[in-house]
């Protein structure tokens, strides 16, 4: 009988090891399938994830450069509105050198002397013509060529300020 209880035993210890070697793959097949599962999850979290990163950078690529369009049709209206000023206020300048060159308009200056008084009039000047835009005060009349450095003058003087406008106006633009 010591034999039939070896093989009874034997075959209970079988059964029990082949009980475990059941349980333990079984559980090792689970927790696979529940780590694959749940590593699918997470690559898939992961991919949504960087999908929607991509997407907000793309949106912001696209707001960024719609703002920069922006900024840059102002700049152009701005430009080309103060090259339409600096070409007018040169034509007005030209216009002006042409009349003075042809004697159609004279500069003049009012004098900063006391001119003398007629005599008889016991020291007092004579009122200003109803012509003159400046009452009391003698004028003269410049050289022609004086007149024209003035002009160039002025004209600089005019240029140099629509350029500030420009820059100005550009800076505003860039900062707000």
């Amino acid at each position: 009988m010591t034999w039939s209880r070896a093989l009874g035993a034997l075959a209970v210890l079988a059964l029990i090891g082949l009980a475990f070697w059941s349980t333990y793959q079984h559980g090792r097949s689970t927790m696979d399938a529940e780590w694959r599962a749940t590593s699918a999850e997470q690559a898939e979290a992961f991919q949504r994830e960087r999908n929607q990163a991509s997407v907000a950078v793309l949106d912001w690529q696209e707001d960024e450069q719609e703002q920069r369009r922006a900024l840059e049709d102002r700049l152009q209206a701005n430009d080309e509105t103060h090259y339409k000023e600096l070409l007018d206020a040169q034509q007005l300048q030209d216009r002006l050198r042409d009349r003075l060159a042809t004697a159609d308009l004279r500069l003049s200056v009012l004098l900063a002397g006391p001119t003398t008084a007629t005599s008889g009039s016991g020291g007092v000047r004579e009122a200003s013509g109803s012509s003159s835009m400046v009452h009391g005060g003698a004028r003269a009349e410049l050289d022609p060529a004086h007149a024209q450095r003035i002009l160039a003058i002025t004209g600089d003087g005019d240029e140099g300020l629509i350029a500030l406008q420009a820059c100005q106006a550009y800076v505003h633009e860039i900062v707000h």
